[in-house]
């Protein structure tokens, strides 16, 4: 439901649609129902079912009549709006029509609700008319069959209105609690001051430039070092536009966990000095179910029977909070015995602020429909840690087919859904023919470029354009990879012969072991289908060979689909320590070159950071063997001048786990810690709480770049005096960064640059920023691998960095006691 509320008035002015007013007031029962499996493209099919029923009509038939009835209490104004599907007025009659579309069985009769929304309308036209009488037609068409039943009554003003008027008290209610909410929340902003005693350098001009952005609307990008204090710089002037009616709602969108712990935290404060505002955080279905990790079954789930017999008062208590967070949905759920997760989502409608991940406004899957379904809002998107935005984007807009997973369905359906298991099999032997297009190609790779020569040497060489048929085989582990610029058109009948017999099955929500395995294969299925909608020519399909045959929409540039999600808002910030070069993050988070950007230096004294770059020893892929001992007597050389915790940082876990052996075999008395893949949380926390200032020794951290140790890590003060840097960062070497290699070079020239150089140095950024997290901090980096020497990664390095070249390990020693000598 949207309730924005339209400044211009004399009094504010809520809006409503007349179907989510009929589903707040009266529903009842069980999670279910409407949000039951449906078909696939259930909106898509109701609407042309919509207007299949309105060409049948015959002339005089008025279609989508818009109408809008407002109640005006003391406060404010209730406008409740929507279209009436079909209506026929004649000198006997008038005849309002709603049209509905069914799948399955059905028993004929009708849902209590679409008869309220049918009321709803005809109390409105009925009013504006001065009818005494309306007669209402509810019409139903049967998708699987295509047969119309027609249900219809008459029915007189009076009790229309009386109708209408208890719908509305249930809804008004609330909409006036919302209000002097709203009020008390201005209030409470406009006598809000910044909640620190100073701005720290660099944050006035933040929340400046943010302010602009959220007050005209538009996109501003905001690269800031560790230590300036983003967060709040960002969320203080968005309030701030907020009680100006500039803004209806703040999403601040982040992709770890400890970016929305920041989140709660920033609010926190604010709440601190007296700021009253309601924001809930968004926490996955899974982590928040309080059933201890029981599967989640509506049938079956005492949460979800009756849900909407109990949700409102579970409502009430947890918008009684102003920070409603995972616990407090857990604590309020389990006191109501509702979904937590469904709390959450209905909660958001009625909040000033929403926490969550990146997916929830941009992946195409399971964004907020509720917030976005209709016209764009006044909403500010806070990006937080922005630099992360362009892979992820890539992940929502991309999708698969697995062979596997078709062969284990059909296994386990072939018996009680037989002819959605032959839609199976004929998309399988689909998929497998792709391989042969593959295989004939296969001679025609042969004049590429050794990949791993590629890779090493950096090298921003142009390969060929990829036409239409398969370009190259690049050769895996097991089998081959087969690279196609168009989308395999022969898989788009063989796809929707699959999803509509598995719906055909799955509209009647029966009960069956294999349930959850068919759902999981018709939603990857429809994931598919609609990316094939959004193929252009920023995408690829890779066509992979081994056990078994994966077929993948690989989304090359994300730049534009983030731009289309954009525009569901009315202001976007992004802003990370590391937007190096922001022009190329700007260009793939869906910016253009007219949109501002601000780069601010350190806040911190240049002095506390020795940056040093070992300049001498080669860590590309070819040289690490022989390097190996240079690489592990610099990080002892570093880690032995003074007692504390370092972390040191490597490209890859094999590369990570080979200078590990040698150096205890050399250094046996360092304690180590090491990163393992795959660590469960519990895991991290051991690790972290590790690096604690108690130990009064030296521990040194083995991590990879760019992993879960390697950004968004709170380390202050002596936590963290050092940390080793191996290697420019550079992701692993794979067809889908060559892809995005040959595209950004055909399109911009600096294919390398976009695939590889930019996203290596970014973690190379963000490992350094684990150092210096406060004004008290010291600390040294040290950077190890020659290229950190070539012109193409110092013009990376932030200005504010003073780095000094060392060239031996007797340099390196001199520096680090000089450094610590400065610093005593």
């Amino acid at each position: 439901m949207k309730m924005g509320v339209v400044a211009a008035m004399s009094k504010p002015v809520f809006s409503v649609r007349v179907r989510d007013l009929v589903q707040f007031s009266l529903r009842s029962g069980n999670l279910g129902g409407e949000r039951d499996f449906v078909g696939s493209d259930r909106a898509l099919a109701g609407t042309r079912g919509h207007h299949k029923i309105q060409r049948s009509r015959p002339s005089g038939y008025q279609k989508e009549v818009p109408v809008s009835y407002d109640i005006e209490t003391n406060d404010l104004i209730l406008r409740i709006r929507g279209r009436i599907d079909d209506l026929f007025v004649n000198s006997r009659e008038v005849l309002l029509e709603e049209i509905k579309t069914i799948q399955g069985t059905w028993d004929r009769t009708a849902d209590p609700l679409h008869w309220a929304q049918a009321k709803i309308y005809a109390f409105i036209y009925a009013h504006e008319q001065a009818l005494k009488h309306i007669n209402i037609q509810l019409t139903y068409l049967n998708l699987d069959t295509d047969e119309v039943t027609e249900l219809r009554e008459v029915f007189s003003f009076s009790n229309l209105s009386l109708f209408f008027e208890a719908v509305a008290t249930v809804y008004v209610e609330w909409i006036q609690e919302r209000f002097q909410w709203c009020r008390e929340r201005d209030r409470s902003i406009q006598a809000l001051a910044f909640p620190f005693s100073n701005y720290r350098t660099g944050q006035r001009e933040i929340a400046v430039a943010a302010y602009k952005i959220m007050a005209r609307g538009g996109r501003l990008f905001i690269e800031a070092p560790t230590g300036i204090g983003k967060t709040i710089s960002v969320i203080f002037p968005a309030i701030k536009a907020m009680a100006e009616r500039k803004l209806e709602r703040i999403f601040y969108l982040t992709a770890r966990t400890i970016g929305r712990a920041v989140a709660e935290k920033a609010f926190a404060d604010l709440r601190g000095k007296g700021l009253q505002l309601r924001v809930v955080t968004l926490t996955a279905r899974e982590k928040l179910c309080i059933r201890d990790g029981k599967a989640c079954e509506l049938s079956t789930c005492p949460l979800a029977q009756g849900y909407y017999d109990r949700y409102k008062p579970a409502m009430r208590e947890a918008l009684g909070r102003q920070e409603i967070n995972r616990r407090v949905l857990e604590e309020v759920a389990q006191r109501h015995q509702v979904c937590p997760f469904e709390l959450s989502l209905d909660i958001s409608s009625w909040v000033d602020g929403i926490i969550c991940d990146y997916n929830y406004v941009f992946d195409p899957k399971v964004y907020l429909r509720r917030h976005f379904a209709d016209e764009a809002g006044d909403f500010a998107f806070l990006v937080d840690e922005a630099h992360n935005l362009v892979d992820r984007a890539r992940e929502m807009f991309s999708a698969d087919i697995n062979t596997r997973e078709l062969v284990e369905v059909k296994q386990a359906i072939k018996r009680e859904v037989p002819g959605c298991a032959k839609a199976i099999t004929r998309l399988n032997v689909g998929i497998k023919k792709l391989i042969g297009k593959v295989g004939a190609e296969a001679e025609s790779s042969a004049d590429f470029p050794d990949e791993m020569d590629l890779f090493s040497a950096g090298a921003v060489t142009k390969t060929k354009n990829i036409p239409s048929a398969t370009t190259r085989t690049l050769p895996q582990a097991r089998g081959d990879m087969g690279i196609f610029k168009e989308f395999p058109s022969s898989l788009t009948m063989l796809v929707e012969d699959v999803l509509e017999t598995a719906e055909t099955w799955l509209t009647r929500n029966e009960a069956a072991e294999f349930r959850d395995d068919l759902l999981q294969l018709y939603f990857r299925l429809l994931s598919f289908r609609r990316t094939a909608e959004l193929y252009d020519e920023r995408y690829v399909t890779l066509v992979e060979a081994a056990e078994s045959v994966r077929v993948r929409l690989f989304c090359l540039d994300p730049s534009f689909l983030l731009q289309q999600a954009l525009s569901r808002g009315k202001a976007a910030v992004f802003f990370s320590a590391t937007l190096t070069p922001i022009n190329y993050y700007r260009e793939l988070l869906g910016g253009n070159q007219e949109d501002p950007v601000l780069q601010l230096n350190s806040p911190f004294d240049s002095e506390h950071l020795a940056l040093l770059v070992h300049g001498r020893i080669r860590t590309d892929f070819k040289a690490r063997r022989q390097t190996l001992s240079e690489v592990v007597h610099a990080i002892a050389t570093l880690v032995q001048e003074r007692s504390g915790n370092y972390l040191v940082y490597f490209p890859s876990f094999l590369y990570l786990n080979a200078v590990l052996e040698l150096f205890q075999s050399l250094y046996p008395t360092v304690p180590v810690l090491t990163q393992r893949p795959g660590m469960a949380e519990s895991e991290r926390e051991t690790f972290l709480a590790a690096f604690s200032v108690e130990h009064g020794q030296t521990l040194v951290g083995f991590a990879v770049l760019g992993g879960i140790f390697g950004e968004g890590i709170d380390l202050v003060g002596d936590r963290l005096i050092g940390a080793v840097i191996i290697g420019v960062g550079l992701p692993q070497l794979c067809a889908e960064r060559d892809l995005i290699r040959d595209y950004f070079q055909e399109k911009t020239g600096a294919g390398f640059d976009y695939a590889y150089t930019f996203p290596g140095m970014n973690r190379v950024l963000q490992a350094t920023g684990r150092v210096i997290r406060s004004e008290t901090d010291r600390g040294i980096v040290l950077l190890i691998d020659s290229r950190f020497d070539e012109w193409r990664y110092r013009k990376l390095f932030p200005k504010w960095w003073h780095r000094k070249q060392i060239g031996n390990e007797h340099q390196l020693r001199e520096a680090v006691q000089d450094f610590w000598r400065s610093v005593s």
